[in-house]
């Protein structure tokens, strides 16, 4: 299985950027999907994930300004995110678990800052 992000880039506050990530491989269908972030200095957190039927799940941080969809096929995620802060920099991991095993993408870098 592999994920490729992309749409990562450098934003000023209260802009916007959209974030794509496609899987490849022997996937489920009933297979999870979601993104991450890690900041410097900081632990990887949960951003938002959606199941295959579409529920989904967000940090508290981010509600009301991103949103997570999935595309017909099941298999490429995005994230929409709006009203972007400084304090939303960091590098964003696509993820998916397959059969009980999570796979990560290489990470893109998001950076808002005036």
């Amino acid at each position: 299985v592999q994920l490729v992000e992309s749409g990562g880039g450098l934003v000023q506050p209260g802009g916007s950027l959209r974030l794509s990530c496609a899987a490849s491989g022997s996937i489920s269908s009933i297979s999870p999907m979601g993104w991450y972030r890690q900041a410097p200095g900081k632990e990887r957190e949960l951003v938002a994930s959606i199941t295959s039927d579409g529920s989904t799940r967000y940090a508290d941080s981010v509600k009301g300004r991103f949103t997570i969809s999935r595309a017909d096929t099941r298999n490429t995620v995005y994230l929409q995110m709006n009203s972007l802060k400084p304090e939303d920099t960091a590098v964003y991991y696509c993820t998916l678990t397959n059969n009980g095993r999570p796979y990560w993408g290489q990470g893109t870098q998001v950076a808002v800052s005036s």
